[in-house]
């Protein structure tokens, strides 16, 4: 009986809407799950944003031949999509197709096994997975399943601003003045809210460039706009990624530009600053004090871009085996280790470094890489490819995993805000390689300690 339920997939995004299709292709029905309502409703979320793969390198080869009989023709391989571009050139169309197997405003709560909590054994594996979601009038729902496949993402649980981990003192209260996505600076209000201010951003990654290249570029026409660049290591030759050795060009250009912020004195940076806590001056404004007890100048907005985490609380009954670091499957974390990998030293895999001690259960897209920011969409669509392969029992094609990612570089994040949509062949303003650095900026310099090369901070 178990082999007539369905697969329940976590997510209409990239990773989820992959699954369905590939799901489909073997004439395996899959429930889609999907708590906001419409697909890649995470996505839609920084759609201002221009990703740094093209067109070529985050569609998957299943949901094109579900597309073909639509008469859906592909973007031009060589240009780079901002999200609003992947979400309703490609993902909007793709979830229609799938619209029979898609639920949304279906918020997963809970999965388990039937009839059992995660200390049973007794008969365990003979029972199928259930399923437990809220719609949107708040009725609670169950589905059986055979497996899951979770691609529910991290976007919703972004890391706090304290360099331990967890909120910084006083960050909760100043939640007003403070945001964890790169700003729309393209639209008016948004645009108000950090024009003529200074700013924080704390982060070292693709998300903290772009959120950095977007206010110099607002300087630029607003007199009084400064960026405070919050780094909790020094500046090194990796700071600002791969230059024009990295083979995303847009990725490149991204930390190129960045660079050009603090250059050309749009942002200053204090550098080895872990923050402890945000204070308030007699005005109001927000003051950063570190856990060596530096207190910085005091600034109007603060942007924390220190990354994602998985949401694991809803698999609370389910025994999974990951990672204590980065929250990722055991075997997968060693091949994705942002210390020693970016995304394009990571190492090809598939259902097996994706398994759990709990079976027919998977965790694919960037909740896989947990806490590791070296994630590309490419990985994520073979991820699927393998996974759903394997709850098909089809092993042989399961095990093989082929992928060739490009190299160098930070991998987290997305491109430049409003960049044109250039071509592959088009350098996107990588003229030199990035140089060395010294460090700059406010306060007592610390020892520049090695970046890692996945850019996490």
């Amino acid at each position: 009986m178990s082999d007539q339920l369905p697969v329940v997939v976590i997510g209409a995004g990239p990773a989820g809407l992959a699954a369905a299709a590939h799901l489909v292709e073997r004439g395996i029905e899959p429930l889609v799950l999907e708590a906001g309502p419409e697909a890649a409703a995470a996505v839609r979320e920084w759609g201002h944003v221009r990703l740094f793969s093209t067109w070529g390198e985050v569609t998957d080869t299943a949901a094109e031949k579900l597309l073909a009989p639509t008469g859906w023709t592909k973007p031009d391989a060589a240009t780079y999509p901002s999200g609003a571009d992947w979400a309703e050139l490609y993902l909007q169309p793709l979830a229609d197709v799938l619209s029979d197997h898609v639920r949304f405003d279906a918020r997963v709560t809970g999965v388990a096994r039937a009839g059992r909590d995660r200390v049973v054994d007794a008969d365990r594996q003979k029972q199928p997975l259930a399923v437990h979601f809220t719609t949107a009038d708040g009725t609670e729902q169950r589905v059986l399943a055979r497996a899951v496949i979770d691609a529910s993402g991290t976007w919703t649980t972004p890391s706090p601003a304290g360099a331990d981990g967890l909120p910084a003192l006083g960050e909760k209260a100043a939640a007003g003045r403070i945001t964890y996505r790169a700003p729309d600076l393209g639209d008016p209000a948004v645009r108000a809210r950090y024009a003529g201010k200074r700013t924080a951003v704390i982060g070292s990654g693709a998300s903290a460039f772009t959120a950095l290249a977007g206010l110099a570029d607002l300087a630029k026409d607003e007199p009084g706009t400064h960026a405070v660049w919050i780094l909790r290591r020094g500046i090194s030759a990796s700071t600002f990624g791969g230059g024009e050795a990295d083979e995303l060009p847009a990725r490149g250009a991204l930390g190129l530009a960045a660079k050009a912020a603090v250059d050309n004195e749009y942002a200053d940076a204090a550098t080895g600053f872990r923050t402890e806590a945000i204070d308030r001056d007699t005005h109001g404004r927000l003051i950063l004090v570190g856990e060596d007890g530096r207190r910085l100048d005091p600034v109007d907005e603060v942007i924390v871009l220190t990354g994602l985490r998985p949401d694991l609380t809803f698999l609370s009954e389910i025994r999974l085996g990951l990672d204590e670091r980065l929250q990722a499957p055991v075997a997968l974390a060693p091949l994705i280790d942002p210390n020693q990998h970016s995304c394009g030293t990571v190492y090809p895999h598939g259902h097996r470094e994706l398994s759990h001690p709990e079976q027919d259960i998977y965790l694919v897209g960037m909740k896989s890489y947990g806490r590791a920011p070296t994630f590309l969409a490419m990985t994520g669509y073979e991820q699927v490819r393998s996974v759903t392969a394997a709850v098909a029992g089809d092993l042989e094609a399961a095990d093989r995993v082929e992928l060739t990612l490009p190299a160098t570089g930070v991998c987290s994040g997305s491109g430049l805000t409003g960049a044109p949509a250039a071509g592959a062949d088009d350098e996107g303003g990588c003229c030199a390689p990035a140089p060395n650095f010294v460090q700059i900026g406010i306060g007592t310099p610390a020892a520049a300690e090695e970046s890692s090369s996945g850019g996490c901070c």
